[in-house]
């Protein structure tokens, strides 16, 4: 049953601006040049835990979701989150699980169904989406689902979103990670379509997913973002954006100007118990290895700055014994 909550009516509250200027864009963008001026310098790596490491099945869209599992085994994933979606595979449990044993990928989070193209999977009562995703992860023993914050035409939904979210975490025990998104933007102004806001990091959620290429787009500073939410961070979805354009880039880690190697870091030293997801756009590269090029080296990335291999022996790729050495300095770079 889908939560459903009494308001009470002599409640009132300011009402929210429909746009607003860029104002989080411009700090941002300040926040950012401020660092990268000061030489935007990478904390020494110290780090308490090893963090696992992800692959999203949309970053092998429009391939199907097996394709995503067979990829992060080849390559040496520790897991997979899965995008529920048209794909059938990604809305049957039996045939997820089966993809997970054969491929040697647990599924470490799911994605619900709320991203603005995918209203219409399993049917128009957004709660229900949540729900079914909720029920899934706990068929599959999955610890994490994802969710985006409602739009504001959501009615009810978006009005008592942050309620209804605790609600079922309490019910089901699976964690609902909020994430972030970014305003759309209308020339000078920000178009807030997002209840109670694209920021999550304000709002009392008890589970916060930070997507790094959705910060560049809203013109977010990520790391007080990471700092500011503290234990409440459950889930990072991995991935890099310019901040100089509307769109919502999802670059690989390292082509970008966000400072994903300094988060990585930083979770790494704090033992922070999450789990990091690459969610990056491979569809439109060139080449006939140039998917698998950019999962491998965003894995080697993720690796070198989450530290794995300080204090223990080198991590190899799955296929090629590749090491994650000191030569990662940051920046991506395609493998030779």
């Amino acid at each position: 049953m889908s939560p459903h909550h009494s308001r009470d009516p002599h409640r009132t509250s300011p009402r929210k601006p429909y746009t607003r200027t860029n104002s989080a864009h411009r700090t941002g963008h300040g926040h950012l040049s401020r660092r990268l001026s000061a030489g935007d310098p990478l904390s020494d790596q110290s780090p308490t835990r090893r963090i696992p490491v992800g692959v999203s099945t949309s970053s092998v869209f429009p391939l199907p979701v097996e394709d995503c599992f067979r990829m992060a085994d080849h390559i040496g994933y520790d897991g997979v989150e899965v995008m529920v979606s048209v794909d059938r595979t990604s809305r049957d449990v039996g045939a997820l699980a089966a993809l997970s044993r054969e491929y040697s990928q647990p599924i470490l989070s799911l994605h619900a169904p709320t991203l603005f193209l995918l209203q219409h999977v399993w049917g128009w009562d957004p709660w229900v989406k949540i729900e079914k995703t909720v029920q899934m992860a706990q068929e599959l023993d999955c610890p994490t689902i994802v969710a985006h914050p409602p739009f504001r035409w959501q009615g009810s939904y978006a009005r008592d979103f942050v309620q209804g979210v605790a609600e079922l975490e309490d019910r089901y025990g699976i964690a609902i990670a909020v994430e972030n998104m970014y305003p759309w933007r209308l020339g000078v102004r920000e178009a807030m379509i997002y209840l109670p806001d694209h920021d999550p990091t304000d709002e009392d959620y008890a589970h916060v997913t930070v997507d790094l290429s959705h910060a560049a787009t809203a013109g977010d500073d990520v790391l007080a973002m990471i700092d500011r939410l503290g234990d409440r961070l459950t889930h990072l979805h991995l991935a890099d954006g310019s901040g100089k354009t509307t769109k919502d880039e999802h670059l690989p880690p390292g082509e970008g100007n966000q400072p994903c190697a300094e988060v990585l870091r930083r979770l790494s030293n704090r033992g922070w118990q999450g789990s990091v997801l690459l969610e990056v756009s491979t569809s439109g590269r060139k080449g006939p290895t140039a998917r698998e090029d950019i999962l491998r080296q965003s894995l080697l990335f993720a690796r070198h700055h989450l530290g794995h291999g300080v204090g223990e022996a080198p991590v190899t790729g799955a296929s090629t014994g590749t090491t994650a050495g000191p030569g990662l300095d940051g920046t991506a770079t395609p493998d030779d």
